[in-house]
C-alpha cells in the first residue's frame, strides 16, 4: 500500500512539472474558458419614426446622421516581444512542445475619413507601433489602412485606406465655439461602434501638460476607452474636434473629456498628407508665465505677455534682437496671454517668414522683426 502511495505521489508531482512547464513556454495550448467577442451586426429597424420634441432631438439626429458614416472603428494589431525563456533553446523541449509562437498585442480606437479619396485622422496613440490596421466603417464594410504620418507633439495621425470613395465629413470651425454649445461625440467606446454621446462645451483653450502643443476642448459628452481618435461635431454634424483623452478615477467616462481642436487637426493632417511630416515655426526661447508681480516689477501697466527667461544664442530670436527679460505681448499682431499661446502661435507660422513681434522693455512698448526657424524634431 505504501509503494502505491509513493508512485501516486510521484505521478502528481512529474503532472503538476508538466503543467509548470506547459504553461511557461506553450501557454497557447491550455483551453481557456470564457465567451467569444460579439459580433455587432447594424440594422436599421423599420417603423414610424419617434416624434421629435420641441425640435431639439430632430436636430441632433440629422448632426449624428450626417457625420457618422465617416466615422470609422478601428482595429490594430502588433507583434509583442517577450523575454526568451532559456528552455526554449534545448532540443528536448522544441522536440516536444516546438517552438514558440509569437504573441501579438491588439487595441481598438476611432477615426474621422477626412476625405473620400481614403485619408482618416486619428490620435497617434491609438496606432502607434501597429503593424496590421482595419478600419470597420458604419455600413460594416472593412478596409485595411496603413499609417502616413503621425505627429506625437500633438497626438495626430494620418492613415490612407486601400480604398477610396469612401463618406468625408465636413469640417467645420473649432474658433467659433463657445462654452455651452451643444456637442455630439462620436466613436466605438469599448469595442460598440457608432456610438453617439451628447454633451456641451464645458470649455475651451484647456491645457492637460501631456502633449508638446496644447488647446483642448473641454466637454462632457461621454467619452470613453475606445473613442480615442474619433469626432467631436456640432448640432449640424461638421467636425470640430478629435477625440483624444479623458479624466477620470475609475477608467471610464466621468463627464470631463478632452478633444483636439479641427483647427490644429487639419493644419497638422495637411502637413503630413503633403510632406510626410509636421513641419512648425520655432524661436529659440523659453519664457515665464506672467503674474502681477511679476508686471509691477517691470512696470507693466497689467499682466500681460510672458517674460522671456532663456534666450538660445545665435537662434533667431536672439538673430532677431529680443533680449533675456522682454515681455513679449504680441506676436504676427496676435496677443500672447501665456506660454501655451506663444508655443501654439509660433508653430503655426512657417520657417523663414519674417514676422513682428511686440515686447516690452525698458517701461516702453518696443516692435522688432524676427525671421521664424525651422522647429527641430521630436527625438
Amino acid at each position: 500500500m505504501r509503494k502505491l502511495w509513493f508512485v501516486f505521489a510521484q505521478a502528481c508531482t512529474v503532472a503538476l512539472a508538466l503543467l509548470f512547464v506547459v504553461s511557461t513556454l506553450r501557454p497557447d495550448l491550455l483551453p481557456r474558458g470564457g465567451k467569444n467577442n460579439i459580433v455587432l451586426l447594424q440594422e436599421t429597424a423599420p417603423g414610424v419614426e419617434p416624434p421629435a420634441r420641441g425640435g431639439a432631438p430632430s436636430g441632433f439626429r440629422s448632426g449624428a446622421e450626417k457625420a457618422m458614416p465617416a466615422v470609422v472603428n478601428i482595429y490594430t494589431s502588433k507583434a509583442v516581444r517577450t523575454p526568451r525563456n532559456p528552455f526554449q533553446n534545448d532540443p528536448l523541449f522544441k522536440r516536444f512542445f516546438g517552438e514558440a509562437q509569437p504573441q501579438r498585442a491588439t487595441s481598438l480606437g476611432s477615426g474621422v475619413i477626412v476625405s473620400p479619396q481614403g485619408y482618416v485622422l486619428t490620435n497617434h496613440h491609438v496606432v502607434e507601433g501597429a503593424d496590421e490596421i482595419k478600419l470597420v466603417l458604419a455600413d460594416g464594410s472593412t478596409h485595411d489602412a496603413k499609417v502616413i504620418g503621425g505627429d506625437p507633439d500633438t497626438d495626430l495621425a494620418v492613415l490612407k485606406a486601400e480604398d477610396s470613395n469612401l463618406p468625408a465629413v465636413t469640417f467645420g470651425n473649432s474658433e467659433g465655439l463657445h462654452v455651452g454649445d451643444v456637442v455630439l461625440a462620436i466613436g466605438n467606446p469599448f469595442g460598440f461602434g457608432n456610438t453617439v454621446t451628447l454633451g456641451i462645451v464645458s470649455a475651451l483653450g484647456r491645457g492637460l501638460g501631456i502633449n508638446t502643443f496644447e488647446s483642448f476642448i473641454q466637454t462632457d459628452a461621454a467619452i470613453n476607452p475606445g473613442n480615442s481618435g474619433g469626432a467631436l461635431v456640432d448640432i449640424e454634424g461638421n467636425l470640430i474636434g478629435i477625440n483624444s483623452n479623458i479624466y477620470s478615477r475609475t477608467g471610464g467616462s466621468e463627464g470631463i473629456g478632452f478633444a483636439i481642436p479641427v483647427t490644429i487637426a487639419r493644419q497638422v493632417m495637411e502637413s503630413i498628407i503633403r510632406d510626410g511630416s509636421v513641419t512648425r515655426g520655432w524661436m529659440g526661447i523659453d519664457v515665464q508665465e506672467m503674474n502681477p508681480q511679476i508686471a509691477a516689477a517691470f512696470a507693466l501697466p497689467k499682466p500681460a505677455g510672458v517674460l522671456v527667461a532663456r534666450l538660445l544664442r545665435g537662434g533667431p530670436a536672439d538673430r532677431g534682437g529680443l533680449q533675456m527679460r522682454d515681455i513679449i505681448l504680441q506676436i504676427n499682431g496676435k496677443e500672447i496671454g501665456d506660454g501655451a499661446a506663444l508655443l501654439n502661435t509660433i508653430a503655426t507660422i512657417a520657417p523663414g517668414t519674417s514676422v513682428p513681434v511686440k515686447v516690452w522693455r525698458g517701461g516702453k512698448e518696443v516692435l522688432l522683426q524676427v525671421e521664424v526657424g525651422k522647429r527641430p524634431s521630436t527625438p
